[in-house]
């Protein structure tokens, strides 16, 4: 579904992102980790052609995503909040999100029931712009706004981050169930090694912009990682 073909970005004169190639199979929920500087980022703009590439390619489907306009209708993804609308109320957001991706009011609001629980009562019905909501609940809204209208590709950035320990919880769940379905493939970049553990059947580490592990999941995974992080050299 995903294929990364010599790919390379340089600012001035350094490399941020070096990889030959990288395929991501289509149902895989797949798990970028690095420390700071790695590249996850930087891939992941890369991947939703909001920066340009200095040489290769990715392909969605076979769209050169560089060039083609096909596969945005395919994908959806939550960066961080310049993803967001400031001046729209949740529910705003939601409507806008939904007619950009073909669905009608009431169906946005059918789907959005089914996220009671991980809204908690504070977004939906809330009375205020999504600008003057918390740092975690301007995630929540980004989160579930981009699984609405059933991308096949969802892309999420640090989604555990400023998230209490419920609602990480809750997230966990949720990305699980989706993955389950084989229909969804979750890219999901974060520095908790544990939560990208749990959620991710396959971990791919970047160091330095170069893939330096591609892992499968099991139960070793996390130990692995956790040696790999305190023996790194910066």
């Amino acid at each position: 579904m995903i294929t990364i073909q010599n790919i390379t970005k340089i600012y001035g004169t350094k490399k941020v992102l070096d990889i030959p190639k990288l395929e991501i199979p289509k149902g895989e929920s797949f798990g970028l980790v690095g420390n700071n500087g790695a590249g996850k980022t930087t891939l992941f703009s890369l991947l939703l052609d909001l920066i340009e590439a200095n040489s290769g390619q990715i392909l969605i489907h076979g769209e050169n995503v560089a060039r083609s306009e096909a596969w945005k209708s395919r994908v959806s993804a939550f960066i961080d909040e310049s993803f967001l609308i400031g001046y729209l109320t949740p529910e705003e957001y939601f409507y806008f999100l939904g007619e950009l991706r073909g669905q009608k009011k009431v169906e946005v609001d059918e789907f959005l029931k089914q996220f009671t629980d991980f809204f908690n009562g504070e977004i939906l019905n809330a009375k205020k712009y999504i600008r003057d909501l918390s740092k975690g609940n301007q995630k929540k809204v980004g989160i579930i706004g981009a699984l609405i209208g059933t991308p096949e590709i969802i892309i999420l950035d640090e989604p555990f981050a400023n998230l209490d320990p419920t609602t990480q919880i809750k997230l966990k769940k949720l990305i699980r169930e989706w993955s389950k379905t084989e229909q969804v493939t979750f890219l999901i970049s974060s520095h908790d090694l544990a939560h990208t553990t749990e959620v991710s059947n396959r971990i791919v580490v970047l160091n330095h912009g170069e893939v330096v592990k591609d892992i499968t999941t099991n139960p070793e995974t996390l130990r692995e990682l956790e040696t790999f992080f305190a023996s790194s050299v910066q």
